[in-house]
């Protein structure tokens, strides 16, 4: 395995979690079913839209595992039908994009063959810690 260099830098420290999240990037960029839009709605505000025609609610699940957004669909395939031709795959899929740290998923709606995914940016306070020296005789905990 290719090691990035920019992850080697002393003054990195802990940002392995990143590196596997580039990697996971990349993996996931060369799959292009189903097609998605993503849209800026406003400063702290996005709104991600999948194509996901013949798709119902009930075969749709959206979940955040360690921020990333995981969408995956499994169409149930019934076999009471019989088809002199199938253009239309009933295939699954699993599509995954990774959120910044305080981006928060506000809810989702399915469409018109669009499962509409609405994403907000949480504000942060910056936040200032004083660090206490102690001397040589203490223990950390």
């Amino acid at each position: 395995m290719n090691r990035n260099v920019y992850f080697n830098s002393p003054f990195l420290l802990g940002f392995d979690h990143l590196e596997r999240l580039l990697e996971r990037t990349a993996k996931a960029a060369t799959d292009g079913y189903p097609p998605y839009n993503i849209e800026e709605l406003s400063e702290d505000s996005l709104r991600i839209t999948l194509a996901v025609a013949g798709f119902s609610r009930d075969e749709l699940n959206i979940t955040v595992e360690e921020n990333q957004l995981v969408i995956r669909g499994k169409q149930i395939d019934s076999n009471e039908k019989t088809y002199l031709h199938r253009g239309i795959a009933a295939r699954q899929f699993q599509r995954a994009f990774v959120l910044a740290e305080g981006i928060e998923v506000a809810g989702a709606t399915l469409e018109n063959g669009l499962l509409i995914v609405e994403l907000k940016r949480r504000k942060l306070e910056p936040q200032i810690r004083t660090i206490e020296i102690r001397g040589t005789d203490a223990t950390f905990k």
